[in-house]
């Protein structure tokens, strides 16, 4: 079974922002976890979408 205690890392959706303002199909998301103490804010990072084939700034969803 799985643990039922809230921890301080959790996990967060990343999804491209620069893919949802172009008109091609589908969507580039990424799963990571981070720490709910130390970052309470949401987070942006740098990842490859490879549909635009390039690197773009994927934002915390939810």
């Amino acid at each position: 079974m799985a643990k039922k205690s809230k921890g301080n890392r959790i996990q967060v959706i990343l999804e491209c922002t620069e893919h949802k303002e172009s008109a091609q199909p589908g969507t580039s998301r990424y799963i990571t976890t981070k720490n709910r103490k130390n970052t309470p804010e949401r987070i942006e990072l740098k990842k490859y979408n490879p549909i635009l084939r390039r690197m773009t700034v994927h934002k915390e969803i939810k």
